[in-house]
């Protein structure tokens, strides 16, 4: 370590060395002139150069939310597809897809209404896509709390009528905040519907967050298709805090929501990709991606445009270092993950359909925060032979923080599995991603640009490792 705290150039020089000469039958010569030395030089272009959050700060700012369907998404289309073109792909083109279209419309509105104690107050809330709207004058109504949907369940007869509140936390036990998100999560995509169903008039649900503060959270919500869509909000944290007192000691709390959501139908939509043809083993695709598509809100910087501009950046880095892959590279910016995932399904038809095959696919869906390393999945007949080279591999990604273990994937990629290749989704610190996913928020200035970078290169890295050696150990 430096004076500074850092690790400097000698010191990291010395650590690989290190790592290499600990290592059986592997010559120093050739691991220093070639994995050891091109994984220094990707990290070196990627920090110096730092050509992802340029373009992130494009995408975020000045084209901003880019819901499916939009008007903003197709101006990202054109956008990435144009960069693209600029980094030595063999083909670039747009693969069309169906969307549908929810529109959020005016701002929404929900107050606190006439109460006891508190009196009339505000809460801070964005509806849910796929919400329904209220009339032009708004509804009002009576709170009933339910922890979790279970609860819901066992007593329909306490929503009807009522304005349903989903209130449960996130467990602040859990090292990952993913599985915090995952645990209470289910309350967003069906609490509304289960509310629906049961003849409630609106739903409030506590935003998907593990710190307490004002800023409400959207998301996906999935009402049947017999089931009308009713209005449905997230609230902040704050706000939703405040809702649970109001409720407290036998209170009665009552709530006005206005809504002006529309649902505009389906429309032609794209995902963007670009692919650099391997020279040798050009029917063997290695595939680094994120979606294109963000919530209408903010700028959608973390989620996922941090993950479409380190794809971008493989490209620009393995062009910029002059590296021709052996394998084919496809860089597949997906269209409508956040409510549909309409692009990924696409996706995999069309590869299905043509006789593909993904020897590894690589998404970044988690926030342009430093990187940890990768988790991985794949169809449980190849994992074994797939895993041989990762002993090795995680010698010469340590002295950069970076290791790959088992459990991961992405959510556009998890259609590809059935082609069994190898699946991994890269892994960023997550302890601040919650604070802005899905937010007004998640904009440029919540992005480090030397943390975004550090992405793009561990996941080039990855790819050289995979192109040069492929999966399958000698």
């Amino acid at each position: 370590m430096d004076k500074f705290g850092s690790i400097s150039s000698l010191s990291l020089w010395f650590l690989i060395c290190i790592q290499i000469l600990s290592r059986p039958n592997i010559s120093f010569s050739q691991e220093i002139d070639t994995d050891a030395f091109f994984i220094k030089s990707i990290h070196d272009k990627a920090l110096t150069d730092q050509m992802s959050y340029q373009w992130l700060y494009y995408l975020s700012e000045k084209i901003g939310g880019r819901i499916a369907g939009s008007p903003q998404s197709m101006a990202a289309i054109e956008f990435t597809k144009q960069i693209l073109d600029t980094l030595g792909c063999t083909k670039v083109f747009a693969l069309p897809t169906k969307v549908n279209y929810w529109y959020r419309g005016a701002k929404e509105q929900v107050r606190l209404i006439n109460h006891q104690k508190f009196g009339n107050v505000d809460l801070n809330a964005l509806a849910l896509g796929g919400s329904g709207a209220t009339s032009a004058t708004g509804l009002s109504g009576q709170v009933v709390e339910f922890n979790s949907i279970e609860e819901a369940k066992k007593n329909p007869a306490l929503m009807k009528g009522k304005i349903v509140f989903f209130s449960r936390a996130f467990d602040q036990k859990f090292i990952r905040t993913f599985h915090a998100y995952g645990s209470a999560v289910d309350q967003r995509g069906q609490g509304p519907n289960i509310a629906a169903k049961a003849g409630a008039i609106a739903c409030v649900v506590r935003s998907m967050s593990s710190r307490t503060d004002d800023i409400p959270h959207t998301g996906a919500t999935i009402f049947e298709k017999d089931v009308k869509p009713i209005p449905a909000v997230a609230i902040s944290t704050k706000a939703a805090d405040l809702l649970k007192s109001s409720l407290m000691d036998g209170q009665n709390a009552t709530l006005f929501i206005k809504t002006s959501c529309e649902a505009r139908g389906e429309k032609d939509s794209y995902s963007v990709i670009g692919e650099i043809k391997g020279t040798e083993y050009p029917d063997e695709i290695i595939l680094v991606g994120g979606h294109l598509d963000s919530w209408d809100v903010g700028g959608g910087a973390h989620d996922d445009g941090a993950g479409c501009v380190q794809s971008m950046d493989v490209f620009y880095l393995l062009k910029q270092l002059n590296y021709k892959p052996k394998r084919t590279i496809r860089c597949v910016l997906f269209q409508n993950e956040e409510n549909g995932l309409a692009g990924g399904r696409e996706y995999a038809r069309v590869s299905n359909s043509n006789n593909e095959f993904h020897l590894a696919a690589i998404e970044s869906d988690a926030g342009g925060f430093s990187p940890k390393g990768f988790g991985f999945d794949a169809d449980t007949s190849i994992i074994q032979k797939y895993i041989g080279n990762f002993k090795e591999w995680n010698s010469l990604l340590e002295p950069y923080d970076l290791n790959i273990w088992k459990g991961g994937g992405g959510a556009d990629i998890g259609p590809l599995k059935s082609q069994k290749g190898m699946l991994f989704g890269l892994s960023p610190d997550s302890q601040r991603y919650f604070d802005y996913h899905h937010t007004e928020i998640d904009r440029i200035d919540a992005v480090h640009p030397r943390e975004l970078a550090l992405g793009s290169a561990a996941m080039t890295s990855l790819v050289y490792l995979i192109d040069k050696y492929g999966l399958a150990k000698p």
